[in-house]
């Protein structure tokens, strides 16, 4: 009984540690500092986020000067953020998701959600240079 008691205990590590691999803690972008040319207007900067994300499969749509709600729909996942910003700052944080095993409650979610985030913050940096 031992035996097959051990067994199944590893058995339920293993499987806790495989699933555990797929989740990870969830990345925001806080107020990353963003160095657009001096004429560049909140405008260009919004239209720079845009290109930034139309590069990489986001749909990104105006709200307001400065706020921009993304979307990236792959497969049978779909990621929601919102991205704010001013002239010298910009910001991406979680606002929804499907099939992305996201949990509130301790704060993970599926790790390609945070590689996609950190490839448009990497995105909207060289556009917003290149204004």
């Amino acid at each position: 009984m031992n035996l097959r008691f051990s067994r199944g205990l590893a058995a339920a590590f293993v499987l806790l540690l495989v699933a555990s691999c797929r989740t990870a803690p969830l990345y925001n972008v806080e107020n990353a500092v963003i160095t657009p040319p001096e004429n560049a207007s909140v405008e260009d900067i919004d239209k720079a986020i845009v290109r930034a994300g139309a590069q990489l499969g986001w749909q990104i749509s105006k709200t307001s000067p400065g706020k921009l709600i993304g979307r990236l729909p792959i497969r049978s996942h779909l990621a929601i953020v919102d991205i704010s910003h001013d002239r010298d700052q910009v910001s991406i944080t979680y606002k929804d998701s499907t099939n992305l095993n996201y949990d509130a409650d301790s704060g993970i979610i599926h790790p390609n959600y945070n590689s996609w985030v950190k490839n448009l913050q990497k995105a909207i940096f060289i556009q917003v240079s290149a204004i």
